[in-house]
């Protein structure tokens, strides 16, 4: 349950905020005949195989009294199955067994994919009905994560658009040159340390049972 925010920069600034689509869209130029006309109800071969490629999808869901989330799934390019031109199935490999995204789905019957190719800037935005299957015949399938997983998310297709470069260029994803130096962020250990807040846990426990995880539970 999201917990209101108080005295906060956004209780400032929701106070002015843009209230209707009409006052939105009088802060920017209409968009242009091709960024209309490439949304698309259906996977192409050319969008099949760009989801062949991707390693890495981002699933974006929201429960019945609309909060958001979004997860990461990731697996060998290709994880992903295209069932066909309007179904895709996402593996539910080992996580954290908190069932977020699931749950979410199970609740509305709706999700957002987010396709990512590492070395590539383009991205791929797929929307739609989803449910959640644990049909034996389609788990057999879905082994690119090691295993059949327990359930797979699978998405009927209702919005397909591939999203220009624009982002990634200029987050430089994937310029090695221009990533932050390891010791100018946090570890994974000491952002988990203080979200769980319990004192008797060290940075080295942390290090542990996160090496665990990895080795124990990466499948």
């Amino acid at each position: 349950m999201t917990t209101p925010l108080a005295n906060s920069a956004f209780d400032s600034l929701s106070l002015d905020a843009v209230r209707d689509q009409e006052a939105l869209r009088r802060a920017y130029a209409l968009p242009g005949d091709a960024a209309v006309r490439k949304q698309m109800t259906e996977l192409t071969e050319q969008t099949r195989r760009l989801i062949g490629c991707s390693s890495l999808v981002l699933i974006a869901s929201a429960d019945a009294d609309g909060n958001c989330d979004v997860s990461p799934r990731g697996g060998p390019a290709g994880f992903v199955a295209v069932l066909d031109s309007r179904t895709v199935a996402i593996p539910d490999a080992t996580g954290n067994k908190r069932l977020d995204t699931l749950q979410n789905v199970i609740a509305t019957g709706r999700a957002g994919l987010l396709f990512v190719i590492p070395g590539r800037t383009t991205t791929l935005r797929v929307n739609g009905r989803a449910v959640v299957s644990t049909r034996p015949e389609l788990l057999s399938q879905l082994t690119a994560v090691g295993k059949p997983p327990a359930s797979a998310l699978v998405l009927g297709i209702e919005e397909v658009y591939p999203h220009c470069p624009k982002s990634l260029l200029r987050s430089g994803a994937w310029k090695p040159e221009q990533w932050l130096p390891t010791d100018a962020q946090p570890t994974s250990a000491e952002v988990t340390l203080a979200q769980l807040r319990m004192p008797e846990l060290t940075i080295a426990d942390i290090e542990q049972a996160e090496a665990d995880s990895l080795k124990y539970r990466y499948e």
